[in-house]
């Protein structure tokens, strides 16, 4: 049986960066690194950083690939 972390989703459908990060299976670290790299799923900064919910899921979709092959080819961009 896998543990799941418990995600909390605002009523808005945002997700702090602690909650997004446990969505995507990252540390919040990793996220503020990314955001400040330019990389990563896009957020909203209203004093802190705020992440949609659909846009994870877009950002988690972008990344799908069908064969290791094509996991290496996206890598090489």
């Amino acid at each position: 049986m896998i543990d799941t972390p418990e995600v909390i989703v605002h009523p808005n459908g945002c997700l702090n960066r602690r909650n997004a990060a446990k969505y995507l299976g990252l540390t919040a670290g990793t996220l503020s690194r990314w955001a400040s790299e330019g990389t990563g799923p896009k957020f909203i900064k209203r004093g802190r950083a705020w992440y949609r919910k659909e846009d994870l899921d877009a950002w988690l979709d972008a990344g799908e690939v069908t064969s290791a092959a094509q996991a290496r080819a996206r890598g090489a961009r």
